[in-house]
């Protein structure tokens, strides 16, 4: 079992039986243990398992029912599992504490700045094989050429998308990081016309304090942790969302934007129905 995997699966065992730590709690088991006399640790852990329970189905299950008998991964099987993802993202949104409080006019706002980050932490927590780009890519360029200089630049941004994946999944982040991070994301107060910016921005702070405390808890021997994955999060903004538009969505939907699908999703929850193919 992948090391990260074990802890998520330790984690959410602990969450199931309470938020109780064993007696004898052993390496990927969240204790709180060591709490301070507020007793702020049990709290945080609660959002966090709200977090993880707002996701519609467990990460193994995002490739499985997308993969060929061979293991390889078809072009027509990773665009689903890309629609997957996408639908996750926001379906996770609908669910998890504070967000459905929110104005709808500003969860859109949120979501359609966001969906391209949110996309890259899952492609990563669910490692999309992402070799297959170069052929999704020489696929589209098949159907709908362009010039050779702006192929040269879209592979440029198909390289920095498989790069971020690439450094999250060295980090080894488990499921309660990865959905802290995703939260983190979420709540921002640079989308557009937000109706209130500071109530946006304590959820952020919450999320973040809660991603801090877990860190501290769970890898009291890597101090630098936290850091690094807060790190992380600004580059997830130099992949480019029309390449990953372009790369796994333009053969599912066409010309509809993908803002226009974030705000049917967000408006018809799990009732959505693809423009031009069904996702299971």
């Amino acid at each position: 079992m992948h090391h990260g995997e074990d802890e998520s699966t330790s984690y959410a065992f602990a969450v199931q039986r309470g938020r109780m730590p064993p007696t004898q709690p052993h390496h990927g088991q969240f204790a709180l243990t060591n709490g301070d006399p507020l007793h702020c640790h049990s709290y945080l852990s609660g959002y966090i398992s709200l977090l993880l329970r707002a996701e519609p189905y467990p990460t193994s299950r995002y490739g499985s029912q997308c993969m060929q008998p061979n293991n390889i991964m078809g072009i027509e099987n990773i665009c689903e599992l890309a629609a997957r993802m996408l639908f996750s993202a926001v379906e996770w949104a609908r669910n998890i504490p504070f967000f459905p409080d929110l104005q709808i006019t500003d969860q859109v706002a949120l979501l359609r700045l966001t969906w391209s980050e949110l996309f890259v932490l899952n492609a990563a927590q669910c490692s999309m094989p992402l070799h297959v780009a170069p052929l999704l890519a020489a696929a589209g360029l098949h159907a709908s050429p362009m010039s050779a200089d702006r192929v040269v630049a879209f592979m440029d941004h198909i390289r920095i998308f498989q790069e971020q994946v690439e450094k999250l999944k060295a980090l080894h982040v488990d499921s309660a990081e990865y959905s802290c991070l995703k939260a983190i994301v979420l709540f921002t107060s640079d989308a557009c016309g937000l109706s209130d910016v500071a109530h946006v921005e304590s959820l952020q702070e919450k999320s973040q304090c809660a991603l801090e405390e877990y860190v501290r808890s769970q890898y009291p021997n890597q101090p630098t942790r936290f850091g690094k994955l807060l790190l992380r999060l600004p580059s997830l903004r130099t992949v480019s969302s029309s390449v990953i538009e372009q790369l796994f969505f333009v053969r599912l939907v066409g010309k509809t934007p993908i803002e226009t699908l974030i705000r049917d999703m967000l408006l018809s929850g799990s009732s959505f129905n693809w423009p031009y193919m069904s996702i299971q």
